[in-house]
Formats: structure tokens, C-alpha cells, sequence
């Protein structure tokens, strides 16, 4: 029986895909990015379906990476022409990235219509993992009118916070601890960074809200502004959309510096002795340290701190810098653990169909219903 899962993860201007076995294990991975004026279902075409080419009978289920799935939506969701209207309800909430996993939905779903049986899909969120922030973690101070409006803190880069979950869980049992007494601070630290407080599992706090716009230093986005600020940008003039590209596009390390948001470049420039370079990372090293602190304070305490993303791995000059700026912690176990939001999703669809699988009637003959194939 073919049991393959096609992962499609989509940005505005970037294609991340992977074919997993069920155990895990990589039969093919791929990433590129769009060239200048490059269509989204263009490179589809010309890149992934001749690379999946030879095992498209063979895919049993495809997952696809949705940044944003609001209140509705907070684990593994099989996709339909319900699901698939709401995710277009949804694309206010991240207009950059859920219009992405809209094109590669309907793309995989023309690549595989000849199929039988044709890949069940499935939607996985990076907000769903959040869904189990307490009331007093998830809410803005803001009135009542405004909070029924949905305008509540989401939290995102939840399946690779997930996954570090899991694979920190795993060696707690192999080493014969309990896991429900795990205290885990996940730092995702790539060109987007946001922390998250987990306990036993569950997450309880984390450093981005409404969007990924709050929270910690970016590569590109300033994290937490007071608010106070963005009214003054108003009254002096700048409109949503010029206030929006400096926050998104303009600020972080790139703003801070006057060079760049890779923090690489950073690094070296600061060896260099170059003034911009060393304030971006002096201030992103606070702001770290700052949400550190904030989690381990909901936390009551931390266990591990481990570390993902493009500089949480990479960057070792950070990794001694956080031991030695966090040795008033008690025992701190600071691990450096690939990102895996792939292997995430695929995990969480074989999961989703499972239990899908379960909650189906059958027929007396032990075969699911035919009214429902």
C-alpha cells in the first residue's frame, strides 16, 4: 500500500516541499524561490511536478502549510470546499502567506485528479499548536467590543515549535523523566523569530500575537513597537501601507544596522567594527534575553532551552553568548535542534487521517459506508 505524504510549504516568494515515508524518512526535498515576476503555480509546474513526477501514485496524502487559521482552525484539517472557502475568509489575517497555500492547494489538487484513489489533503497550521494558550496569555487589554471582534493574540512558527516539543519530550522519556513536567522554552530564531513557553506539551506563552509582527527582533520586522508610536506615524502622515513596509520590510536587523537582516552579515560587520551592525545586535541579544526571561517567568521555571531556525542553529557565537548570559539559571540545558516543519506536517496528517479513519460509520460488511466515498 502506498503510504507517502507529499509536504507543500509556501511562501509569498519561496517553495519548500518534501516526500516522506511514514516512518519518516525523505524520499525527496526541495526549496527554491520565485525569480523576478515568476507566477506561484508556474514554478509548480516547471519545478515540483517533474521532480514528483515518478511517485505521484504513489502519495497517499498531502499536507499543506498554512500560516493562519484563526479561532476556527487548531489542528490537522482535512480540506474541502468548506475548509477551502474559509481559508480564503481568512487571508486578512496573513495576506502574504495564506494566499500562497490557497495556489498549492489547488494546484496539488488538478496534479492528482486523475489519481485513484485521488491524495486526501490537509491543512496544518502554525497557529494550531497555540491553541492552548491560557485566557490570560491569549488576550489583549482592550474592550469588550473590540475582543469579540476576534482581535486576540494567535501565536505562530507553531508546528516547528511543536516539533521541538516533541523531539525534547521523546528524550525525556528515553531518559526515564516524566514528560508532563517538562519546562520548555522553544526559540525559533530565523528571519522570523518568536519564543514559546511549554509546559508538558502544551504551550502556555509565546512572544508573536494577532501577527507575526510582534514579539522579537526580525530579520526584517521591528517585533514589539509601542503603540503610541504607530499613532504619531499617523499623524505626521504615513499611510497604513508606509507604515506597514516599515515594519515589515524596513525594520529588524536590516533597520537597526543600515545593511541587511542576515544576521551573517551582522556578525561580520561587527568584527568590522561597523557601529549599525553592533546596536542591531546588541539590541536583538536584549530582546531575547528579555522574552527568555518573560517565558521562564509563565513558566515558573525552565528545564531546556533549545534553540532552531537558520540562526538559532547556526549562529554558535549566540549559543555561547545565551550560556553565559543565562547561567542564573539553575541547571539550564541549552539544546540546538533542527527545524523540521516538514516532518512536522507529515506527522500531523498521518495523525488527522487516523483518527478520521476512526470517526467514519461502516457498514456491516466492516467497510467504510460507500455513501461516503
Amino acid at each position: 500500500m502506498n503510504d507517502l505524504t507529499l509536504v507543500i510549504n509556501l511562501g509569498s516568494s519561496s517553495l519548500k516541499a518534501a516526500l516522506l515515508e511514514s516512518n519518516g524518512g525523505s524520499l525527496w526535498r526541495g526549496e527554491r524561490n520565485l525569480a523576478a515576476g515568476e507566477e506561484l503555480e508556474t514554478a509548480l509546474e516547471s519545478w515540483m511536478a517533474p521532480a514528483l513526477g515518478p511517485h505521484r501514485n504513489t502519495i497517499a496524502r498531502i499536507g499543506h502549510r498554512v500560516v493562519h487559521g484563526g479561532e476556527r482552525f487548531t489542528a490537522a484539517t482535512r480540506i474541502d470546499a468548506e475548509v477551502e472557502q474559509v481559508l480564503h475568509q481568512l487571508i486578512p489575517l496573513a495576506p502574504l502567506h495564506n494566499p500562497a497555500a490557497l495556489i498549492g492547494i489547488h494546484w496539488t489538487r488538478q496534479w492528482t485528479r486523475e489519481l485513484a484513489p485521488e491524495p486526501s489533503q490537509w491543512a496544518c497550521f502554525d497557529t494550531g499548536f497555540h491553541s492552548t494558550l491560557p485566557e490570560a496569555a491569549r488576550t489583549y487589554a482592550l474592550a469588550e467590543q473590540l475582543r469579540q471582534k476576534g482581535f486576540r493574540r494567535f501565536g505562530f512558527h507553531g508546528l516547528n515549535h511543536q516539533h521541538v516539543s516533541e523531539t525534547v519530550m521523546e528524550q525525556w522519556c528515553q531518559q526515564g523523566r516524566e514528560p508532563s513536567q517538562l519546562r520548555l522554552i522553544s526559540a525559533h530564531l530565523g528571519a522570523g523569530a518568536s519564543l514559546a513557553a511549554i509546559s508538558g506539551g502544551r504551550c502556555i506563552d509565546t512572544t508573536m500575537g494577532y501577527t507575526p509582527m510582534e514579539g522579537l527582533v526580525m530579520a526584517t520586522r521591528s517585533g514589539s513597537v509601542d503603540p503610541g508610536l504607530l499613532l504619531e506615524l499617523m499623524r505626521e502622515g504615513l499611510t497604513t501601507s508606509e507604515i506597514t513596509a516599515q515594519l515589515q520590510q524596513s525594520g529588524g536587523l536590516k533597520g537597526l544596522s543600515g545593511l541587511s537582516g542576515d544576521m551573517r552579515e551582522i556578525r561580520a560587520q561587527v568584527l568590522a567594527g561597523h557601529s549599525g551592525a553592533q546596536l542591531a545586535l546588541a539590541v536583538f541579544r536584549h530582546r531575547l534575553l528579555q522574552g527568555i526571561g518573560a517565558m521562564a517567568a509563565s513558566l515558573g521555571g525552565v528545564d531546556v532551552l533549545a534553540l532552531s531556525g537558520g540562526i538559532g542553529e547556526h549562529d554558535q557565537a549566540l549559543q555561547t553568548e545565551l550560556k553565559q548570559m543565562l547561567d542564573w539559571i539553575p541547571a539550564l540545558d541549552l539544546q540546538v535542534i533542527p527545524a523540521d516543519e516538514e516532518g512536522m506536517i507529515a506527522r500531523l496528517c498521518q495523525r488527522a487521517e487516523a483518527d478520521f479513519a476512526e470517526d467514519q460509520p461502516r457498514s456491516s460488511s466492516g467497510d467504510v459506508d460507500a455513501a461516503l466515498i
